[in-house]
């Protein structure tokens, strides 16, 4: 069998390839050099830091290759849910994080390994949280890359949420994402989780859920034109930094105005999930005659999963306590709308 290997150094091209011995035919290949070899292999496996914007520049040019291949294995070194979410997003099947493991290398490449990944006993392609968490890596990729966003796989992305909510409850989704995942990727999964769950308690059509469902998916893909510093910081951010922050719903609507696949209505609930009723709110102070249903119904899974999120710097706050401070909002949501949240805020 052929395996082709792919690396971002010398050194790790050289060490990789030395564990294969003579069981597989192998040629190996620098990321930053020229792509040149062919379309043929079997398998590949690639071992590079996928913190790196060059590394996965250059894993997308070589993309076709990945995808003929009918395994390709990354080596994630960086035990991190954000670069094992991105190596899916590259088109890994299996992703084997840690230190490398020859052994289990070699039995994943002959047949005989399971996948490895943040969800490890649910396939890939069955499981929503991966779906979902790769589509917002190679949002967040495409942006800083300067490419233009793809849209299939976030709301395919929004489907399969929406269909594991349906048959799992709310709660199960909540615990597994925080089991999995940190972060920026955290409350996007966790709001489109919510804001999915509300919608169905609504009695939401099949069309509505899946406008919401996109929305939810989208609404910060702006943040990926923030620093990633200052959006995982570990505490309140400064005058400066939230400025930075509050750029975000113009930006990712900036992004995403020209795709003809993009609905009005998702357009405007990514652009304004931060307007409050009371004209508070950012980027264009809107008040309540202005702001629809959907952003009304986003806004609330909003501010609810920022506030239930895990951060490794404070303990995470009970359900009952974040909606005692969505009832708390006076003037701000929609009290109809937040009276309607109290069964998928404490039940659900």
């Amino acid at each position: 069998m052929l395996v082709h290997v792919l690396a971002d150094t010398s050194e790790k091209l050289f060490g990789l390839c030395s564990l294969f011995g003579g069981q597989f035919t192998v040629a190996g290949e620098r990321l930053d050099v020229e792509a040149k070899l062919p379309h043929d292999a079997a398998a590949v496996v690639v071992r590079a830091d996928l913190r790196a914007l060059e590394n996965i520049a250059a894993l997308k040019k070589r993309a076709a290759r990945l995808a003929k291949a009918k395994k390709c294995i990354f080596l994630v070194e960086q035990i991190s849910h954000v670069c094992i979410s991105q190596a899916y997003a590259l088109g890994a099947t299996s992703v084997l994080p840690g230190k490398i493991d020859a052994a289990k290398l070699l039995a994943v490449l002959a047949g005989a390994g399971d996948e490895t990944g943040p969800t490890s006993g649910i396939s890939k392609s069955d499981n929503a949280v991966d779906a979902a968490a790769s589509a917002i890596a190679s949002m967040f990729t495409s942006i800083t890359l300067g490419e233009r966003v793809g849209v299939a796989g976030p709301k395919e992305a929004g489907r399969k949420i929406t269909n594991r909510i349906s048959e799992h409850g709310l709660s199960e989704w909540l615990a597994t994402v925080r089991r999995h995942h940190e972060g920026t990727f955290q409350h996007c999964l966790l709001v489109t989780g919510v804001a999915v769950d509300f919608g169905l308690s609504l009695g939401f059509r099949k069309s509505d859920l899946e406008r919401l469902s996109t929305a939810a998916m989208f609404h910060d893909i702006g943040k990926a034109t923030v620093p990633l510093a200052i959006l995982d910081k570990p505490g309140r951010l400064d005058d400066d930094e939230r400025a930075l922050v509050e750029t975000h719903p113009a930006a990712g609507y900036d992004v995403l105005k020209g795709h003809l696949d993009i609905s009005p209505e998702v357009l405007d609930a990514v652009r304004h999930h931060h307007e409050y009723l009371d004209g508070s709110g950012y980027p264009d102070g809107l008040c309540a005659e202005n702001i629809t249903d959907i952003v009304r119904v986003l806004t609330i899974s909003d501010v609810f999963a920022a506030l239930i999120e895990h951060r490794p710097y404070k303990p995470t706050m009970p359900r009952a306590a974040a909606y005692e401070i969505l009832c708390g909002t006076r003037g701000k949501l929609d009290r109809a709308l937040v009276a309607s949240f109290k069964d998928v805020a404490l039940t659900r």
